[in-house]
């Protein structure tokens, strides 16, 4: 069985409000345009989640918002999880093995996030902009594996990576 993983850092954030908390910075319009590229990209590309594990962070819930709206409706159901906050390789693969969809988007932050990528697959994408994983980008990787609890290190095979500049 083919499990596949979409896993995308949240679009751009900003940061002109100093009375909101990291937890709490919302989009910027650069994001809010980002995130809907992305949603459509996988609607063209064949790649729609059934699952949804979402960091709680305001501007990931955001992300999600926007990214999902593009999808065919109903959305897939999401789960926004506090753990996935700033949250590291381990805590996102623990995350991910509690998935219980074929199709499954994560959609969290970096650093973790570029580690998590590069930590799933058995080779990287040739993609210049992989190893920094900007803001939207997104990773499609795939899993030879009945269940998300049997994924390991190295065992997915990357299928697609794309930024939101390359949409535009």
């Amino acid at each position: 069985m083919t499990l596949r993983l979409i896993l995308t850092r949240h679009a751009k954030s900003d940061w002109d409000n100093p009375l909101l908390s990291d937890h709490q910075r919302v989009l910027n319009p650069r994001g809010q345009r980002a995130a809907p590229l992305i949603g459509r990209w996988l609607v063209a590309q064949g790649f729609v989640p059934e699952q949804a594990l979402i960091s709680d962070a305001t501007r990931t819930r955001e992300t999600w918002a926007l990214l999902s709206a593009e999808l065919p409706q109903p959305a897939p159901p999401a789960t926004f999880l506090p753990a996935l906050y700033h949250a590291g390789p381990e805590v996102m693969l623990k995350a991910l093995h509690s998935a219980t969809a074929k199709s499954v988007i994560m959609i969290g932050h970096n650093p973790g996030i570029a580690e998590f990528a590069a930590l799933l697959v058995a080779t990287s994408p040739a993609h210049v902009q992989f190893g920094r994983y900007p803001t939207c980008a997104t990773l499609i990787a795939e899993f030879d594996a009945p269940d998300w609890r049997d994924i390991r290190r190295a065992t997915g095979t990357a299928r697609a990576f794309v930024t939101p500049r390359e949409l535009e």
